[in-house]
């Protein structure tokens, strides 16, 4: 294992980050306190509790979940993209380092980000409700999670995506559909037989519950469910990333 090249890729990509560390934090920040003036002001107002907690609380790990995913999907996929845009990918690929070492560089850093940006969602929440944490060290770990198996999830679109528009068709049109209609807001007991039978199919929703259990010992789901279908989306992200470095899938074609 060649730590130096890890080294190396990781503090290339947190550097980027560094540079916009303003933009980076403060954005997520101004997001937050939005979502809580429209969602936990507006219809908090009309819906005082979910399950025993207070609306303006319950939103707060939908909105978490909902930064990570985006952010780790964005960070990966921009980060493999561009190197691969301008061509710097071949170089990349013709040093003395595995396929293994760069993916654990790039998304690893991806990962990091959104993890950071995760804490600091959850800081500001804080400013606004009185937020209890159940399963600190469990709420830590799926966020770690959630915000790994997306960043390799990212980096598949940003080895498949042939230009920067392709680069955001996947998550505009598929992956923020299914955040918000994963229980982002809202808890999936609340939908009519139908409708709940439905959002099952929604793997969002394995993960927004079993990370709401984190906070408030409560869950959609099963967690058992939930957490074996999160080893299921990370297994099989892994395997496709094994397999386009094995084929050379748009990166050596």
């Amino acid at each position: 294992m060649n730590v130096h090249a890890i080294r190396v890729i990781f503090q290339r990509e947190m550097a980027r980050f560094y540079r916009t560390i303003m933009e980076s934090l403060i954005s997520p920040v101004i997001s937050t306190s939005l979502y809580f003036v429209v969602f936990g002001a507006a219809i908090g107002s009309r819906i005082e509790t979910v399950e025993g907690v207070t609306y303006g609380a319950f939103i707060v790990p939908g909105l978490i979940m909902l930064t990570v995913i985006t952010q780790s999907v964005s960070n990966a996929s921009f980060a493999i993209h561009f190197p691969k845009f301008i061509g710097s990918i071949y170089e990349l690929l013709s040093a003395p380092v595995s396929y293994l070492e760069i993916v654990i560089g790039y998304v690893g850093a991806a990962a990091v980000k959104s993890i950071l940006i995760g804490l600091v969602i959850l800081g500001t929440a804080y400013i606004f409700v009185d937020l209890p944490i159940a399963h600190p060290f469990a709420m830590f770990a799926l966020l770690s999670v959630t915000s790994f198996s997306f960043s390799i999830f990212g980096f598949i679109i940003g080895i498949w995506a042939k230009d920067f528009q392709q680069l955001q068709l996947i998550p505009l049109l598929v992956l923020t559909p299914l955040i918000f209609l994963g229980g982002s807001f809202y808890s999936v007991d609340m939908l009519p037989g139908v409708w709940r039978t439905i959002a099952l199919f929604n793997p969002v929703v394995y993960l927004m519950s079993v990370f709401r259990w984190s906070f408030f010992d409560t869950a959609d789901v099963p967690i058992a469910i939930s957490l074996a279908a999160i080893v299921l989306f990370t297994t099989i992200c892994m395997g496709v990333v094994w397999w386009i470095f094995r084929t050379g899938w748009r990166i050596r074609q």
